[in-house]
């Protein structure tokens, strides 16, 4: 059960006094539905308007609180001239500037000869002094509640900047006093105010560093939620190594065989990662790594070899993937190299229906399938395992938690080994996988080519097609990436069916499209049709990112660079650069691409490491685009920002584990306070499921 004293915080914002059905699902767009997700819908600016001169001494490009009384106004007799209302006070005159200005509302707000409070900018416009649209306009009984240091939100459309407000402040009436989970020395080292406080000074700030990541109220809070996060993260590992796991050893014979049948040698982190995970499975405890690697790095040549581990003990493994066909193509590489060993690959993908899957199903459950790939396929009902003892998860960040749950439920404590080819900052590391330990693979097997990426304006488009048209006659295949399937009235970005359009003119029916709204087996059919090369150019959307593997594919041209991540960026830069000939990659960007988009663009020219490109990418971008919607599997902070608080996250590290080492249960008194946290950032499940037994 959540804490009783957490209530008020868990409420819809609807029970706020004053905020009804309208106002809640605005408030519920820009913040969230609960008490709590607006009062940690922090703001990013402020606007000080204490200062309340004369007239007179109101100076231009400043922002001021004015008394004034209101004269004449002057509606506008033309569209494109504004609403002028003459205002004065003992010192001089203002002229209050309205565009569109509604004559009804004007007269209601400021009515001839009444005292009025007005605060905003002040402009110099031709020798008279102005503001235009006031931000605020009040009674002279309002003064004090106009003058003041005010917040700045982000909002969205329709929602008033006096409505969130009300709403906040009704928010902040309803914050308890919590016990304190920190240690009483640490807090006072730093500086730290209570979290009530802090969260009322973060709302209601009085200086520059109150708004600061690194002033005493932001960066309390940001530890509460990298504290809640490490904590968690190291409960949940602490409770899956208490169950008792396999102790992997095989006798190694398959796994010889296999790596002396390669064309090429393993690479000194190849063979490092294999004897990591190798000694993890051999302990008895239950191992959760991730295997980690840039581009062409040799992951699931690792993540096989560890497969054949559980095979050579007699036990199942199998291998979750995000989308068919990127199972289709890994059981593509994966069967014609174990089949000269005798280990069968079973393939459960949503397409196989039918006696094929019953058979497939059997083969699994029967033990006769010794390692399976597969979609969400794998954790159906319909699906068991005689003895799974790995699971690998490829593309974690695809996934959500559950569903890695689900396949690791299949077997009595499986060993898991989680691979992403996503380079994932340091930084971020310990914040979305806390609780597995790490192996990294740095370099690229022999062969992998350097790609060469240059930039170009969308201008040059046609010398871009020409210089392709030339490149296909010599026998090249080429990706051309789009950010969308087709174009709406909203945007001028490129469609890939128009795209397609354009360069099947050109270069006639040797020209595929590849995108999301395909189903399976029309991907497949595409795909087949490059690899094969009966088709020379695959237009694409972004579905291309991860997984294939076309190794003559040497072109990739992406088309309005500038709108994707630097991350990305390189993951379909990667596509190319496969095979023996050397590559080329083409950014083209549109007009007025931006500071930070010509930073990514140079940085990917520049920079072939995606381990470098993945700390530029935090840099330039902040976590929480790096962490983003599209890598659903990784924390969203709401207050806590691991590129500005790194410094924290370590220390979040060690305090959980200095916690979990004296009180592993949380059954002291600073260990409740501690239940309370893990609450009040939504870490219920723990809570339940790993504290209550």
């Amino acid at each position: 059960m959540r804490p009783q004293i957490l209530f008020p915080l868990f409420k819809s914002v609807t029970h706020l006094k004053g905020v009804g059905p309208r106002t809640a699902k605005l408030l519920e767009s820009v913040a969230g539905s609960q008490v709590l997700d607006l009062l940690w819908h922090l703001p990013g600016g402020m606007v000080d308007r204490r200062s309340a001169p004369c007239v007179a001494e109101a100076a231009a490009g400043t922002v001021v609180t004015l008394t004034v009384v209101v004269g004449t106004h002057q509606p506008s007799r033309e569209r494109h001239l504004p609403y002028l209302i003459n205002c004065r006070d003992d010192s001089g005159e203002l002229a209050l500037v309205f565009f569109h200005g509604r004559e009804k509302h004007l007269l209601e707000a400021l009515p001839p000869g009444e005292v009025r409070v007005v605060s905003g900018k002040i402009e110099s416009f031709r020798g008279k002094i102005q503001m235009t649209h006031p931000d605020r306009i009040g009674t002279f009984g309002e003064l004090e509640s106009i003058r003041r240091i005010e917040p700045v939100y982000p909002m969205t459309a329709g929602l008033g900047a006096g409505v969130l407000r009300r709403a906040l402040d009704a928010a902040l009436a309803e914050v308890p006093d919590l016990p304190e989970w920190h240690d009483a020395a640490w807090k006072k080292q730093r500086r730290w105010p209570a979290w009530k406080e802090a969260l009322r000074t973060a709302h209601e700030p009085q200086t520059e560093n109150d708004l600061a990541s690194d002033g005493a109220a932001r960066e309390r809070l940001a530890y509460d939620e990298l504290l809640a996060n490490q904590l968690a993260l190291l409960l949940v590992r602490a409770r899956q190594r208490q169950r008792p796991g396999q102790r992997i050893t095989g006798d190694g014979s398959l796994r010889r065989r296999l790596i002396s049948e390669l064309p090429f040698s393993l690479t000194p982190s190849q063979e490092e990662a294999i004897a990591e995970i190798g000694d993890d499975m051999a302990s008895g405890a239950r191992m959760l790594r991730l295997l980690q690697g840039d581009v062409g790095s040799g992951k699931t040549l690792v993540a096989l070899i560890a497969m054949l581990a559980a095979v050579e003990e007699g036990a199942q493994a199998a291998l979750m993937v995000p989308t068919e066909l990127l199972a289709r193509q890994h059981h593509a590489t994966i069967a014609p190299l174990l089949e000269p060993l005798g280990v069968p690959v079973v393939l459960l993908a949503g397409r196989n229906t039918g006696v094929r899957n019953e058979k497939m199903r059997m083969a699994v459950s029967s033990g006769a399938s010794k390692i399976s790939i597969g979609t969400h396929a794998l954790i159906q009902k319909s699906v068991s395992f005689r003895d799974l003892a790995l699971v690998v998860v490829d593309e974690q960040h695809r996934f959500g938690v559950h569903q890695r749950l689900a396949l690791t439920g299949k077997g009595a404590a499986p060993d898991v080994l989680v691979v992403t080819a996503t380079p994932i900052p340091r930084s971020l590391l310990m914040t979305a996988y806390g609780d597995l330990a790490v192996s990294r693979l740095t370099e690229k097997p022999a062969g992998r080519q350097r790609v060469e990426t240059r930039v170009l304006p969308l201008s040059r488009l046609d010398s871009v097609m020409a210089r392709l048209g030339d490149a296909v006659a010599r026998g090249c295949r080429a990706y051309w990436v789009c950010p969308l399937i087709e174009t709406s009235e909203k945007t001028d970005l490129a469609a890939a069916t128009e795209r397609h359009a354009a360069l099947a003119k050109r270069f006639g029916a040797r020209v595929g499209l590849l995108h999301g709204r395909l189903d399976g087996a029309q991907k497949e059919a595409v795909m087949a049709e490059f690899a094969a090369g009966r088709i020379d150019v695959l237009v694409s959307t972004t579905v291309i990112e991860v997984g294939i593997d076309v190794p003559e594919a040497t072109i990739m041209v992406i088309e309005h660079a500038e709108r994707f991540g630097l991350a990305q960026l390189h993951q379909l830069r990667g596509r190319v650069g496969r095979g023996e000939a050397g590559s080329t990659c083409l950014l083209l960007y549109g007009p007025s691409p931006g500071r930070m988009a010509e930073a990514r663009l140079r940085a990917l020219r520049d920079i072939d490491d995606g381990f470098v490109i993945a700390e530029k990418d935090l840099a330039l971008r902040g976590a929480g685009e790096v962490l983003g919607n599209r890598q659903s599997g990784l924390p969203r902070f709401r207050v806590a920002d691991p590129t500005a608080h790194g410094d924290l996250v370590a220390a979040a590290r060690d305090d959980a584990r200095l916690i979990l080492e004296r009180d592993p249960d949380l059954d002291s008194e600073r260990g409740q306070a501690l239940r309370i946290l893990l609450y009040l950032f939504e870490r219920d499940a723990v809570v339940k499921n790993v504290l209550s037994g």
